[in-house]
């Protein structure tokens, strides 16, 4: 049992870049060997995160002293773990995690020693496509169609592997080449014509007679080509998407590491306690409505019907995105915003076991009164926020996206126009008629919330990190202009809620326990 255990624990470190002491190994077989078998990997993980949180190692050895001293501190996190069930984080409290292409292990940035400014500098606009590029050549590289056949010798498989080529490759050759398989960003670097570009260069692409897969096809995104390269020209016969990967999968490789955010020191799939509360109340659930006008004097009766209807079994919490004006109101003042959800506070006090037992989350509209519309975009002022907490202490202002963690669901809220963009601005407008499932593949695949030109959708880029969908979220929720929609892909569900304010007051609830999107309104009456 130590013999094999010692060879785990060996194959482990190993995975994660690293090199254990036998001492250390034996420290670590004496702590863990009373542990069940599965527990055992958990707590190897967790032990492997800390030692790489660290700082302390100045080489890939791990030593004794690293163990004891990580083993201490994961002893501590197990006793002070939360049992918060629901927690709001914030968009600029996200961790930001750096893929080692060296040591092919994400790294968490260090804040301590490099501060981020939230506007950054020209390099930050260039790292913030090349960590993109990382994350989806790395997740590429390991799909099936690119990973070498054991048997390629003796078997066919080979003759359905494809190898990744850089562009520079193709820069460096005079003759025709085929069967290319390039990964790289569709981009506009002259007027009118399309570029690929990733890390090593750039080349010119003929899109003439292209077979387009699923997807949504705009500047910006990162794309597979493959065709043939000629007089300077890769001409695309076959245009796809990356290969999407499900969550579980990314955790199989980079461990138990929270990419997500929030409290815990690790990911909360892994949370007993977590998924203990989560299990003690399968009914929970989570309403979702899109630009709530709240000048709007028939959007507040029908607010109070939906406070009334859920009055008497509260749901977790109600999520309101923006924008919170109409756009004939003429007037977005902080002081007239304040004013509405003063007014919606006094609404919501009519219904007390919502006051108690429910969360109420605003995440503001790219219209509303504030900052200008670049992502992430800070929460409303305070100065619009303070009469309605004062009256409503479970309301939460946050980002635009943010994230909320529901014991060990993972979701994603986004108040921002994206399809109604990406169908604007796509290349080629898909031929399926079912859109959402596009899109839902388009995200998925890109692991990333806006892949558009900064022009069409800004982004504070040293900030980038907060729009990534990797490893896959549980749900994603794009509050857009047009009617709701609900999708899925990768074990991932995408739904859009629709406007709340028009198309008889449409709204979205989500049952954590069974991952089921219902679908509601409230029509007149």
């Amino acid at each position: 049992m130590n013999s094999r255990f010692k060879n785990d624990i060996v194959s482990t470190f190993k995975l994660n870049g690293l090199t254990v002491r036998s001492e250390a190994t034996k420290y670590i077989i004496g702590l863990l060997t009373p542990l069940h078998k599965d527990e055992q990997g958990q707590w190897l993980e967790k032990l492997i995160d800390v030692i790489q949180k660290q700082g302390l190692l100045n080489s890939t050895t791990v030593e004794k002293s690293h163990v004891e001293r990580a083993a201490k501190e994961c002893c501590q996190n197990e006793f002070d773990e939360t049992v918060d069930i629901l927690n709001v984080v914030s968009a600029f409290d996200i961790p930001k995690f750096v893929y080692n292409t060296e040591r092919k292990k994400y790294l968490l940035f260090d804040n301590s020693s490099h501060s981020i400014n939230l506007f950054g500098d020209p390099k930050d606009k260039a790292e913030m496509f090349r960590h993109r590029f990382a994350v989806l050549h790395q997740r590429t590289s390991r799909h099936s169609l690119f990973t070498p056949s054991l048997l390629a010798s003796c078997s066919s498989a080979s003759q359905n592997k494809y190898q990744l080529q850089p562009i520079e490759y193709l820069l460096g050759m005079s003759t025709k080449l085929t069967n290319l398989v390039v990964l790289g960003m569709l981009t506009y670097l002259t007027e009118g014509k399309l570029h690929l570009e990733d890390i090593t260069g750039s080349v010119p692409i003929s899109l003439k007679d292209t077979n387009f897969h699923g997807g949504l096809f705009t500047e910006n995104c990162f794309v597979l080509g493959q065709g043939y390269f000629q007089d300077g020209i890769f001409h695309i016969e076959h245009l796809g998407m990356p290969p999407p990967e499900p969550a579980k999968v990314t955790r199989t490789y980079f461990g138990n590491a929270n990419f997500f955010g929030g409290p815990s020191t690790s990911t909360v799939k892994i949370s007993v306690k977590l998924k203990a509360i989560e299990d003690q109340n399968p009914d929970a659930m989570m309403v979702f409505l899109s630009d709530v006008w709240l000048d709007q004097t028939r959007v507040m009766e029908k607010l109070r019907i939906l406070f009334a209807g859920y009055c008497e079994d509260p749901p977790i919490c109600f999520v309101l995105m923006g924008n919170f004006i109409s756009g004939t109101a003429g007037n977005t003042s902080s002081d007239h915003l304040r004013q509405l959800f003063k007014s919606l506070a006094e609404l919501i006090k009519e219904f007390p076991n919502l006051v108690d037992q429910t969360r109420f989350i605003f995440v503001p509209g790219p219209s509303d009164s504030g900052f200008c519309n670049i992502l992430p975009r800070p929460p409303l002022a305070e100065v619009i926020q303070e009469e309605f907490v004062q009256r409503i202490p479970n309301g939460v202002f946050t980002t635009n996206p943010c994230r909320i963690q529901y014991g060990t669901k993972e979701i994603v809220v986004l108040r921002e126009d994206i399809l109604t963009k990406m169908c604007r601005n796509a290349i080629n407008f898909p031929s399926s008629d079912d859109i959402p499932q596009q899109f839902a593949k388009t995200l998925t695949s890109q692991g990333y919330l806006c892949p558009l030109p900064g022009e069409i959708c800004p982004v504070y880029w040293p900030y980038d990190h907060v729009l990534y969908l990797y490893p896959l979220p549980d749900v994603v929720v794009v509050g857009d202009r047009l009617g709701g929609f609900t999708a899925q892909n990768m074990e991932c569900v995408i739904f859009n809620p629709g406007p709340f304010s028009r198309n008889n007051f449409n709204f979205k609830v989500y049952i954590p326990s069974t991952s089921q999107v219902e679908d509601s309104e409230i029509g007149d009456t």
